[in-house]
């Protein structure tokens, strides 16, 4: 090997290549030296760029993990919202078939709150005819009241017959009779109380007529120091009806209206030449109402204020003015026309 010349085509090549060359020319195994150990790329010391990388891969390992987990409990989520989903489809079913139940209920009441109302007009219809009816019965009877309790004696037939003619100043022609007279409720032993009520029921309308127009014009009547009244009878229904027309009866004067109430209870008013009939005291109130919103005319005075309800003291106007409303706050509103 010593004697052997050197290759000129391995010259300048370093000396790790120049074994190798050797070794394969001439044919003998490539030495493993140190050098040629340690040149290899799988003994290669990690860099800082390997490093990384591994930090890298472990930290999306780590959110890949998290992802799955989050993953899995939007599953179970789901699964969750499934069976909700169900129950709630469920209830939903539940809910029409009573819905459905509750409409059909609702429709057989509709039909039985139409029928009722239905009834409930048929009921006031009759109600009326049966208090039209009550008057009717009732339109011979007159009532007298503030009669001493006992005054009558046995025979209160009698006691009227000769009673009535003196305090009505009447000429009854024929005499009066009667169908039939008594006093109202029990007998009271204790004079210090109000005489009770005696309704008398006369055998000719035209003599209950004839006195009940007297009373109304020329009562009362006195029996001694005993005030006595003579009115007519009507039904519980319809004397309810007139005591609310004669509570309006302020009002009416107030507004300068003519009235009258009439047998049974209806109430006639005039305004400025319109007349009108009234059956019902609601809608004669809401009658009145409707002039009580409207404005005060303030020019009646020549002021421009309403002194009809003036709450300010007269010093607060003008000369001329506080004596207009002077003049207009002391007279006396003009009474309507009763009957």
């Amino acid at each position: 090997m010593s004697g052997s010349k050197p290759n000129h085509k391995l010259a300048g090549k370093p000396a790790r290549q120049l074994l190798f060359s050797e070794a394969l020319h001439q044919k003998r195994p490539i030495p493993m030296t140190t050098e040629t150990y340690t040149s290899s790329p799988s003994t290669q010391p990690v860099t800082t760029s390997d490093k990384e990388q591994s930090t890298t891969m472990e930290r999306i390992l780590h959110e890949i993990t998290a992802v799955g987990r989050r993953i899995e409990g939007i599953d179970a989520s789901i699964s969750s919202l499934t069976l909700e989903t169900k129950s709630m489809r469920l209830d939903i079913a539940s809910f029409q078939t009573r819905v459905t139940g509750l409409e059909h209920r609702m429709g057989s009441l509709e039909t039985q709150m139409a029928t009722s109302q239905d009834r409930d007009q048929d009921l006031l219809y009759l109600k009326s005819k049966l208090t039209d009816l009550e008057d009717r019965s009732r339109r011979d009877n007159i009532c007298l009241l503030g009669i001493p309790e006992n005054e009558e004696g046995t025979d209160i037939q009698a006691f009227l017959s000769s009673t009535l003619p003196k305090l009505t100043s009447l000429n009854f022609d024929p005499p009066l009779e009667f169908q039939r007279v008594h006093r109202v409720g029990p007998k009271r032993s204790d004079t210090s109380l109000r005489p009770r009520l005696i309704i008398a029921s006369l055998l000719r309308h035209n003599q209950t007529r004839q006195t009940l127009q007297t009373a109304r014009n020329h009562g009362p009547f006195w029996i001694g120091q005993h005030d006595i009244r003579i009115t007519a009878d009507y039904s519980k229904d319809t004397n309810e009806r007139r005591k609310a027309f004669l509570a309006l009866r302020p009002r009416l004067r107030q507004l300068e209206m003519k009235y009258g109430l009439f047998d049974p209870a209806r109430m006639w008013v005039t305004k400025n030449g319109v007349s009108r009939d009234f059956y019902n005291p609601e809608e004669l109130k809401l009658f009145l109402d409707s002039f009580h919103r409207q404005p005060t005319d303030s020019t009646s005075t020549g002021c421009p204020l309403d002194v009809s309800g003036v709450t300010r003291t007269t010093e607060l106007l003008s000369q001329d003015c506080r004596v207009k409303a002077l003049s207009a706050m002391t007279q006396t509103p003009a009474k309507g026309a009763e009957t």
